[in-house]
């Protein structure tokens, strides 16, 4: 069975000056992978009727699917329906359907009359298939040409996701004869890309064609995916499943969690599982940390909260910190952390503590002491463990570094001593 191929077209001009980021794209293309398509590019362009239609006839060429999001507006800069319709050799009709909708929505949701600009959006090509749009007044639309289906959706992501889930997705699996692809993924810490390629190199090239590799480096983390397609689901799975258990006992030393998931996720469930909990107590990252952790659902069950002792005084009487210590040592200092996270342990009554004091530029350093210099402290009231790092990037990078080595250091902790 053939691939079957996709491309994402993103219009918009405020894409590509960057006022507005990009997110249709990444959830389009999981929800295609997930159907057994997959997706060759993806490509922005502006509000340009010429530039549409080249992306149109260039994403054409080779794919199965192009999926387009944007300008489907009521306002003069949204012209993606009456290119779309010169394009596919059409006119615009009025739909019937969307026009109640319309109205429905203005009369019973809005509250507020309707205008000629704003039925126009039951306009469409009578050359299209029309999407009802559950959550919003623009339909999507749906069209063929020489075998190839085109989807033009709004870009407005609530109404777009609704429209994949709800019509695009199903009307493809009934179109195309999908393939089954499926994916393994881990996560390690504390090696770097080209190490890792290195140690699993044999494993690596003796995977079969339709067994892919991917590297997916982030802030002293790798993330390793397999991917596969095949029309046999049970084959492709158990062939995943043995290429799997081969690579995590290749890089066993830095595996984080054999699941396609984040460091702090990790963490939490680790957490979880041991039926314990955490603070922290943080400086040079101000809260990121925490903001980390709490973004997980469910993250009252393992944190009970931070000291954000960006100040020394704060390290004093919230942590209880003492003043000869940091009169001796500075801020960043082993023996301060050390103390942040005893004084965290004792102010929050958890189970383990994270302490961290730095200096994330690009002012603050001194020779001894230049900027991207981290101590961080990890334990319980049993024992704690130090370690300092020296990053070098400008203030925001430093804060995710020490965040990330921050959490693992915390894990494998947790970890080494049950």
């Amino acid at each position: 069975m053939e691939r079957i191929i996709a491309s994402i077209i993103t219009i918009g001009d405020e894409l590509l000056i960057g006022q507005v980021i990009d997110t249709n794209s990444a959830f389009i293309a999981q929800e295609l992978n997930k159907a057994g398509v997959w997706v060759k590019r993806r490509v922005a362009v502006g509000d340009s009727k010429e530039e549409i239609i080249r992306a149109l006839n260039e994403e054409s060429r080779d794919t199965n699917i192009i999926i387009i999001t944007g300008g489907l507006g009521p306002t003069a800069d949204d012209i993606t329906k009456p290119v779309l319709c010169e394009y596919f050799g059409g006119r615009l009709v009025m739909n019937e359907d969307v026009r109640k909708h319309l109205m429905y929505l203005f009369e019973q949701v809005f509250r507020r009359p309707i205008i000629e600009r704003n039925l126009k959006q039951a306009e469409v090509p009578d050359v299209c298939t029309v999407l009802p749009n559950a959550r919003g007044t623009a339909p999507g639309m749906w069209f063929e040409k020489e075998g190839k289906v085109f989807v033009s959706l709004p870009g407005v992501p609530h109404e777009m996701k609704g429209l994949i889930t709800n019509e695009v997705i199903p009307r493809l699996q009934q179109t195309f004869a999908m393939p089954f692809i499926s994916h393994r993924t881990l996560l390690t810490a504390g090696i770097g890309e080209s190490y890792i390629a290195e140690t699993i190199r044999d494993w690596e090239e003796q995977l079969p064609a339709h067994l892919k590799l991917a590297y997916l480096p982030n802030y002293g983390m790798v993330r390793l995916r397999i991917t596969g397609w095949s029309t046999n689901k049970t084959h492709l799975e158990n062939e995943l499943n043995t290429e799997f258990d081969k690579l995590k006992i290749l890089v066993r030393e830095w595996l984080v969690i054999d699941e396609d998931a984040t460091l702090p996720m990790a963490l939490h469930k680790l957490l979880r599982s041991r039926n314990k909990t955490m603070t922290t107590a943080e400086s040079c990252t101000g809260g990121y940390i925490a903001h980390l952790i709490t973004a997980i659902p469910g993250a009252s069950n393992i944190y009970k909260g931070s000291i954000i002792s960006y100040d020394n005084a704060i390290k004093i009487s919230a942590l209880q910190v003492s003043p000869a210590t940091l009169q001796k040592n500075g801020a960043v200092s082993e023996e301060v952390v050390s103390e942040m996270a005893a004084g965290a342990l004792a102010s929050m009554n958890t189970d383990y503590a994270l302490a961290v004091s730095g200096i994330m530029g690009p002012d603050g350093g001194t020779p001894e002491k230049p900027v991207g210099m981290v101590w961080v402290a990890a334990g319980d009231r049993n024992k704690l463990v130090t370690q300092k790092f020296q990053f070098r990037f400008d203030r925001d990078r430093n804060i995710e570094m020490t965040a990330t080595q921050a959490l693992n250091l915390l894990r494998k902790f947790i970890v080494e001593n049950p």
